[in-house]
């Protein structure tokens, strides 16, 4: 068991291409720089080709690259895996197989934001995208604390645009804002982005509110989650459960899987 005041190193999954999406890696890194703690080294993968196309056998192509890198991150040390993709592609795979930690944007976004508020709403990137949300929800348990799924309409490569294009910026945010007003009036008290690139994008925005619902910063909230379940895990032991659920693989599974 490492000390708990050794260095930690996460790496940190994205589902987009480091050079596609050039702009939103610099500002991904630029995020993480500024919330981690001291002695935390945020290293910050792509996937390519990346998950621009929305579709389900989309994320299942990234999962199953997602878990490859899991396996590789364990192999190579790293102290945690945080998963960042709202749809948390490959997360429970991983989670079963490896035993450093591993998180994901859309189970840390929705779990916190549980300690902020009794009501709490998603607005996705695009329409596609509510179902596989919907059923996330009910995978861990929130279908009384989630109120609503609703959708802007635009696409990773707009949500790119928007970081350096005002313009962009501001039809993203006016589209959002028009999404969230009736959850607000419907008594919502949380607003999730639900993605990586609406959620880094809509960080600029300090203490963002609609009305008095808070606009959660899912990225901060997967970064911090993810160093505090190293520092629980140096300072207890506290490891994923293998009763079930996260059972791990057998030694042959796990080849079979890496060999395909």
């Amino acid at each position: 068991m490492k000390d708990v005041s050794a260095p930690v190193k996460i790496w940190y999954q994205s589902f987009v291409d480091p050079e596609q999406q050039a702009e939103y890696f610099r500002g991904l890194r630029e995020a993480l720089d500024a919330l981690r703690f001291r002695d935390t080294t945020y290293d910050v993968h792509g996937i390519s080709p990346p998950d621009l196309e929305l579709h389900r056998i989309t994320e299942f192509r990234c999962a199953a690259q997602v878990l490859r890198n899991a396996v590789t991150a364990q192999q190579q040390g790293y102290d945690a895996f945080a998963i960042g993709h709202f749809q948390d592609g490959g997360l429970y795979e991983s989670r079963a197989t490896v035993e450093i930690p591993v998180l994901a944007l859309g189970e840390a976004s929705m779990l916190h934001a549980c300690t902020l508020g009794q009501k709490i709403a998603l607005v996705t990137i695009n329409p596609i995208f509510i179902p596989m949300h919907e059923e996330q929800v009910l995978r861990y348990g929130l279908r009384e604390r989630i109120v609503g799924v609703k959708a802007i309409t635009t696409n990773p490569s707009e949500l790119v645009r928007a970081f350096s294009d005002a313009a962009v910026f501001d039809r993203v945010l006016q589209q959002f804002r028009q999404q969230v007003q009736p959850l607000v009036d419907g008594g919502a008290e949380v607003i999730i982005p639900a993605g990586g690139l609406p959620a880094l994008l809509f960080s600029r925005l300090k203490h963002f509110t609609v009305g008095d619902a808070v606009v959660l910063n899912g990225i901060a909230v997967l970064a911090k989650m993810t160093e505090m379940a190293v520092t629980l895990h140096r300072l207890n032991g506290t490891i994923t459960s293998r009763a079930s659920t996260f059972a791990r693989p057998s030694e042959k599974a796990l080849r079979e899987f890496l060999e395909t």
